[in-house]
């Protein structure tokens, strides 16, 4: 089979580690032909590309800053994403005859790249839904509820469901909430596709995490809780920033490290209050953020407990991936703090109950035997349920029937 896949996610190699590359060379091994489509952002200076490798073709089209830009442009972007895809696929893949048309959200502003390659190539289209906009925007007030963009952002998620003949959730509580606010949407056409990879086994000796926190500047004889990947509003920052200054256990010490529109903001908080039992730093190549992960003990994930709809932050693969006990702060809706405990891997708080996160903080360090046991139920979670095979399984047998 041909298969297309649109992203907005920058795609630089097949290689790459991450959830789509990894799903894109599945299918290539499984002898596939695989297409992708993303952006190269306005900041890069470049014209739309193609690049080819092994696996198949990357085409990457130049588009407005969608990530880590002001509200407006990303908009904008996020408008014309459709029209500049769709050209440059008309242009570079003008002779290719697809059989399966893949993408994720976000964004919602695809219809009309599918719509044509259904119309043309007769394709299955399979949405990877990893973002439920715009509801998420209006619950981090940065969309008015039912005024004029959030009522035509409403008629585009709209069209996208309708046109995708197999909508994948990252989990139960994602799957729910679409059904239960799209009535209009076949239930049969609704499944859980979780975020996946291909797992890969770090061996790094006591040696080697000893002179990776040594090149960071990370104590030697502390547990290093780390958050790492989008520091933005949805993530909730400012709980972090509240967990750092109120932990006081002498053991613990939080390395942040990411980028995203709220770094600025931790970086000058960083410099005035100067804690001394954490570190920022800035977003790192992933080889070598890999490795630094591997140094770290415990893995946390923040929402903003303001969110509406179940989020499933993708970071929770990474940390499991290493063996790591996992720290949730997250709101009411989302199912991934379900997950985690069901699962013995580590622990979850609602967002904004400092007393229950110092609590899971002393809980996570006191006992090194139930540390142990999370560190394995960690890998057993991940070999259970966020394989790579589980996604393409579920997608391939689609195609089938």
């Amino acid at each position: 089979m041909k298969i297309l896949f649109l992203t907005m996610v920058k795609i630089n190699s097949f290689s790459d580690r991450g959830i789509y590359t990894d799903l894109l060379s599945k299918f290539y091994e499984e002898g596939h032909e695989v297409f992708a489509v993303c952006p190269v952002e306005r900041r890069e200076k470049k014209k739309s590309f193609v690049r080819i490798e092994n696996e198949g073709a990357i085409l990457s089209v130049r588009t407005l800053n969608l990530q880590k830009t002001n509200l407006i442009e990303k908009g904008l972007g996020t408008l014309a994403i459709e029209y500049q895809f769709l050209a440059a696929i008309k242009k570079h893949f003008s002779a290719i005859k697809f059989d399966v048309i893949i993408y994720s959200t976000p964004p919602i502003t695809f219809s009309k790249v599918i719509s044509f390659i259904k119309k043309r190539d007769n394709a299955y289209a399979y949405l990877l839904l990893k973002d439920i906009f715009p509801q998420n925007a209006v619950d981090m007030k940065m969309l008015k509820e039912n005024g004029i963009l959030h009522k035509m952002f409403i008629k585009k998620e709209k069209k996208l469901y309708d046109l995708s003949d197999t909508i994948g959730c990252m989990s139960e509580a994602n799957k729910k909430y679409i059904l239960q606010h799209h009535s209009a949407i076949d239930e049969r056409k609704v499944e859980i596709n979780p975020n996946s990879i291909r797992p890969f086994i770090f061996s790094q000796t006591l040696a080697e995490k000893k002179d990776i926190k040594l090149k960071y500047k990370l104590p030697l004889d502390k547990k290093i809780f780390v958050y790492g990947g989008n520091l933005g509003k949805p993530q909730g920052i400012d709980f972090l920033l509240e967990t750092i200054s109120l932990a006081s256990n002498k053991n613990v010490f939080f390395l942040i490290v990411g980028s995203g529109t709220e770094y600025n903001r931790i970086k000058n908080w960083f410099s005035a209050i100067k804690p001394k039992n954490a570190i920022l730093l800035a977003g790192l190549p992933k080889q070598d953020y890999d490795l630094l992960l591997n140094a770290c003990d415990v893995g946390m994930i923040f929402l903003h407990a303001a969110f509406t709809i179940p989020n499933f932050p993708s970071r929770l693969l990474s940390y499991l991936e290493m063996k790591m006990p996992i720290l949730a702060a997250t709101d009411a809706n989302t199912d991934i703090g379900t997950v985690i405990e069901e699962n013995k891997c580590g622990y979850s708080v609602i967002s904004g109950d400092h007393e229950m996160m110092q609590k899971a903080i002393e809980n996570l360090i006191s006992n090194d035997e139930n540390y142990l046991e999370m560190k394995e139920n960690a890998w057993s979670l991940l070999q259970k349920e966020y394989k790579v095979e589980r996604s393409y399984e579920l997608i391939k047998n689609k195609i089938n029937v």
